[in-house]
């Protein structure tokens, strides 16, 4: 079953990718490059997705686009790719998964969003399995200090009001490496930038 990917790079859709391998799915990569503060995708860090797919060894198309025509631009590309469903890492937000789901009804293709509501079941796994970085911070609580750090220096925190995986937009990250991926990605250096309030890390 050929399906579309929504990927980030986070580990959210590396997940969502990893449940697709493993169900036999023919998974494509459909990435959007979107406006810096989309309410629907992620931002940091998407052209080294590129070295994700590579390492993944999957196909990806990279869609640029805006806040304003993300969804539209979103259901184009899914219908030229012909596929016959699409998978997600929405793990808790109702207005990402309902709006995924809209596109889902008009391609008459099924939709799935395999950690729905897992958030419990999931932390354990990818802190064992997947190698995660924080790329993006936005939530009093958390500083500059957590940039490029390991995803599990967060969860040793414990900062109260801080989803445990992040899903409230208090920050985003990036999968280096993953138990499906052919080889990991050595990251040697990141570039920081921090406003007072939130902050980014690249990866250099």
């Amino acid at each position: 079953m050929r399906v579309a990917c929504l990927f980030s790079g986070g580990k959210d859709s590396c997940f969502a990718l990893f449940w697709a391998l493993y169900q036999g799915f023919e998974p494509i990569l459909v990435t959007m490059k979107s406006a810096e503060y989309s309410l629907m995708f992620h931002h940091p860090n998407i052209e080294k997705t590129k070295l994700q797919a590579e390492a993944v060894g999957v196909k990806q198309v990279i869609v640029e686009t805006d806040d304003k025509n993300e969804l539209k631009d979103l259901e184009k590309t899914l219908k030229e790719l012909e596929v016959e469903g699409i998978v997600t890492g929405a793990l808790a937000s109702e207005y990402q998964k309902q709006r995924i789901d809209n596109i889902g009804e008009e391609l008459g293709v099924p939709t799935y969003s395999p950690i729905w509501h897992k958030r419990d079941q999931l932390l354990p796994e990818i802190l064992e399995y997947f190698e995660i970085y924080i790329s993006a911070v936005s939530a009093e609580g958390m500083g500059e200090d957590l940039l490029g750090k390991p995803f599990s220096e967060l969860t040793k925190r414990k900062i109260k009001g801080i989803h445990p995986m992040l899903e409230g937009g208090e920050g985003e990250t990036f999968v280096a490496d993953a138990p499906f991926f052919k080889h990991a990605i050595k990251i040697k250096g990141w570039k920081t930038t921090w406003d007072g309030v939130r902050g980014v890390a690249e990866i250099k």
